[in-house]
């Protein structure tokens, strides 16, 4: 089993920052994929930003050029650096990560986060 853990959701007030983190643990032998997802109340969940074992990485264009996913390989670690928050980013916020166990079957998996919630405030 994988267990991730996210922080950093919070309030913030239109025009603000927030940083996402989620740290990923257990039966992991590697992870390929990395992403953001959200979900604001009454819509579907929808991704955010994804990031490739090698960094490449792609944006749903309403977030391009204000939010920017990294990851560290070494500490199995995703964040997300969001800037020039908008009222409409308010969701709640999951991190997502594709990985291959280290014990067999390898059978590559996704896992969910819990969910963090981000408010930005008009």
């Amino acid at each position: 089993q994988v267990q991730l853990v996210e922080s950093g959701g919070g309030l913030v007030q239109a025009g603000g920052s927030l940083r996402l983190s989620c740290a990923a643990s257990g039966n992991i032998f590697s992870i390929d994929a990395m992403a953001w997802y959200r979900q604001a109340t009454g819509k579907q969940r929808e991704l955010v930003a994804i990031i490739s074992s090698g960094g490449s990485t792609n944006y749903a264009d309403s977030v391009k050029g204000r939010f920017t996913i990294s990851r560290d390989n070494a500490k199995n670690t995703v964040s997300l650096q969001m800037n020039s928050l908008k009222p409409e980013d308010t969701a709640v916020y999951y991190c997502m990560v594709d990985s291959v166990p280290r014990t067999w079957p390898r059978v590559r998996n996704n896992y969910w986060g819990q969910g963090t919630q981000v408010t930005v405030s008009s």
